[in-house]
């Protein structure tokens, strides 16, 4: 799936994901995965329903799908590069990937957001009904380097 729109590209196509910018983005400028190895970056784009956002064969944004493409789907990694915020193409992006044929017919979809929730309560998404229920092994600070 691939759209062009106003000089941007949408795609699914993994193969043309530029891996390096996508770490980039990810080991230094997002909350949640401060440091994350490349190797890590390359395995979760391998095993996911991936979405880049392009401008002239840059990649200046990105997002996956956490997905058994039948009954679940989780979002995880979404950005856009600073310099192409308030533009609209987070929108543009959630849309596309919420009607993606593969994802038709699903349960559930999450995500979990620290500042982006008026994004995502355009689409639907909205806190649990009873969050009680939702459970978690969470290893923080895993990409963080100790020191012995």
């Amino acid at each position: 799936m691939e759209i062009a729109d106003n000089g941007f590209i949408f795609s699914d196509d993994k193969s043309i994901i530029d891996v390096t910018a996508v770490h980039l983005f990810l080991s230094t400028q997002s909350y949640w995965a401060e440091g994350i190895p490349l190797e890590t970056v390359k395995r979760s784009i391998e095993n996911s329903l991936c979405f880049g956002i392009y401008k002239e064969n840059r990649q200046i944004g990105f997002a996956r799908w956490i997905t058994d493409r039948a009954t679940f789907a989780y979002l995880a990694d979404v950005y856009v590069e600073d310099e192409f915020r308030g533009l609209g193409l987070s929108k543009k992006l959630i849309s596309l990937m919420l009607f993606h044929p593969d994802l038709q017919g699903l349960r559930r979809y999450m995500l979990a957001t620290r500042d982006a929730h008026s994004l995502y309560s355009q689409y639907g998404f909205e806190p649990l009904d009873t969050p009680e229920n939702i459970m978690a092994v969470i290893v923080k600070d895993i990409y963080k380097k100790h020191e012995d």
